[in-house]
């Protein structure tokens, strides 16, 4: 959650992680081969682009800026310039997002983004050049205008829907005043799920400029596979019973047998893939949580600006977005962020209940009370509201941290079970400056192993206190029975200095 959001208009939870990269490959490489590049960007789609450009910075944690992001912006252009959008790279405008969410989009107008965190993820440029070479495939199929005539046809109504979607995506009510209504629809986009023959079709596209451009079209199978690791291993780090992707990464539909369909398209074709290059352009890339957004570490949050701390509930799992902190599991959900506030609570928390119903519905709480959170004046509404054929419980607590600052957390249980999220409202307090000074962020380290080094010797070099191997070997995209080669760079997270 930025510092920024303290200025949002009862910010709704963010939209980090709904456009992440999950693809299907379905087509034969002569299939990929057939598929013809996209028509010139029109001067329509470049005032979309721009006119969303900035609201989605702003979603997704800002620009970053430096040697990796300048080697990205070259890698993307590279790729992109490939789709037939525009004769010249620099007509595409790639940016590295400060996120620490394995994300990637393009938008029409020759946008394409990508976070920090996906970037981490991959082993070397032609992974690089496969997650964008896919994006762009998107936008050069014109799949987003076909989303955005389906996203009409089928708008959410009610105020119980209206609820659950802004509290578990966003949903289809305003993120805030800060964003333009042509931004809003710009983030709406990102929430929609492609069909399979999308997917398709921007695979053929992305496996077309990935080898034309002379990368290892292999690529896209190796990155898959890191991504279906890391949706296994967070799974299991989150508590979560399976691993299954979760909703908000649901956009691009029908991963089963995606590897395996990349091998197939592949072929035997080979190329580069530049392992030492972009190692060496990563080196030192900020990984996981950015302070400046506040931390996750463990079940606890910590924001050493906002200067305060939570720890959720038991069965639970937090995923800190840049407008918002979301607690998800099975017996519910909730969000922490902030809203302007005149030292009135119960103003506060009656404009938190109308800001989830929707420019088009009422919602007041239909109990207030006050009360005391190890030492903050807190205020507590609840409201029961329907949600479909079913009742769900909702409530807010607002917290006053003084100085016209609050904070809130907005939850959403089954009728009768709105006691489950009373541990993380109790656990809400103030932190020292000598506890925000320890929040420290991590970072990618490129190591050369030794000839004594092992898989297990440069794990317990990584920044973590859990599942130390299980880590660096779905970072390095190395299987259960793979071993460290003495002389070759590996990944390792540490904490930066």
């Amino acid at each position: 959650m930025s510092t920024t959001s303290r200025n949002s208009r009862y910010a709704k939870l963010a939209l980090t992680g709904v456009a992440t990269f999950v693809m299907a490959i379905s087509a034969t490489p002569a299939t990929a081969q057939r598929a013809r590049p996209g028509q010139p960007i029109t001067p329509a789609e470049a005032q979309v682009g721009a006119e969303n450009h900035e609201a989605f910075l702003a979603e997704f944690g800002g620009a970053m800026s430096g040697p990796a992001s300048d080697y990205v912006v070259g890698v993307g252009q590279g790729i992109a310039v490939r789709s037939g959008l525009a004769t010249r790279p620099d007509a595409f405008r790639v940016t590295l997002l400060n996120s620490s969410i394995n994300n990637a989009f393009a938008v029409p107008g020759g946008y394409v983004y990508v976070t920090r965190q996906l970037v981490g993820l991959m082993n070397n440029e032609a992974e690089l050049a496969a997650v964008l070479g896919h994006e762009v495939g998107h936008v050069a199929a014109r799949h987003s205008a076909r989303r955005q005539r389906a996203a009409t046809r089928n708008q959410l109504g009610g105020v119980g829907i209206a609820i659950l979607s802004s509290i578990l995506l966003g949903g289809n009510n305003p993120l805030g005043q800060q964003i333009s209504q042509g931004a809003l629809q710009g983030s709406q986009l990102l929430t929609l799920r492609f069909s399979r023959r999308q997917e398709i079709e921007a695979d053929n596209l992305g496996i077309t400029y990935l080898t034309g451009a002379g990368y290892d079209p292999r690529a896209m199978s190796t990155l898959l596979t890191s991504l279906a690791a890391q949706n296994t291993l967070d799974a299991q780090l989150q508590g979560r019973g399976d691993a299954s992707i979760p909703a908000w990464a649901s956009t691009h539909p029908d991963p089963a047998g995606r590897v395996r369909n990349a091998q197939t398209q592949a072929g035997t074709r080979t190329g580069t893939i530049n392992r030492d290059i972009f190692l060496r352009r990563i080196d030192g890339l900020m990984y996981g949580d950015d302070p400046q957004q506040g931390v996750i570490e463990g079940s606890d949050f910590i924001h050493p600006t906002l200067r305060l701390r939570f720890t959720a509930p038991q069965g639970f799992y937090l995923t800190n977005g840049t407008r918002a902190v979301s607690i998800n599991g099975q017996a519910g959900q909730a969000a922490m962020s902030s809203g302007p506030f005149d030292g009135n609570l119960e103003t506060y928390v009656r404009a938190v209940f109308q800001s989830l119903a929707g420019q088009n519905q009422q919602l007041a709480p239909q109990s207030v009370q006050r009360t005391t959170v190890n030492g903050i004046p807190a205020m507590i509404g609840t409201a029961r509201v329907p949600s479909g054929q079913q009742e769900v419980d909702l409530r807010v607590i607002a917290y006053d941290f003084g100085n016209r600052q609050a904070y809130h957390f907005q939850a959403i249980t089954p009728a009768g079970q709105s006691a489950t999220f009373d541990p993380l409202f109790n656990s809400m307090r103030r932190i020292t400056a000598q506890e925000a000074s320890q929040v420290v962020p991590r970072a990618l380290d490129v190591v050369t192993a030794s000839r004594t080094d092992t898989v297990q010797t440069l794990s317990r070099r990584m920044a973590f206190t859990d599942a130390q191997e299980a880590r660096f070997r779905v970072l390095n995209g190395m299987a259960s029975t793979d071993t460290v080669v003495a002389g070759q760079q590996y990944k390792i997270v540490v904490r930066a200095n």
